[in-house]
């Protein structure tokens, strides 16, 4: 079975996704900007979600984590949560 490993930032609007992205192109970490500004309770972590599998996350998530490219940011995404931000550091 598939499996991917990922992070993601979730907020409550597309604009502080927006501007979260933007600070991460300038070259912001990641994973601090996840401590200090997700919802989840993956930002005590640095977003890290771990080790997926197909059907573990809400579709939206799931569709980026298993058919996008690896090692970008991808988002703003809106799921019922809110906004993400997702990175998948592999998939196999």
């Amino acid at each position: 079975m598939a499996k991917a490993m990922a992070r993601h930032i979730l907020v409550k609007t597309e604009a502080e996704a927006a501007a979260l992205k933007k600070r991460i192109a300038a070259g912001e970490a990641f994973d601090t900007l996840a401590k200090k500004y997700s919802q989840c309770p993956s930002g005590k972590r640095g977003g890290d979600l771990g080790e997926v599998r197909p059907g573990q996350m809400v579709k939206v998530i799931d569709q980026i984590i298993f058919k996008k490219p690896v090692r970008e940011i991808h988002g703003p995404v809106k799921s019922a949560f809110g906004y993400h931000l997702v990175q998948v550091f592999y998939r196999d």
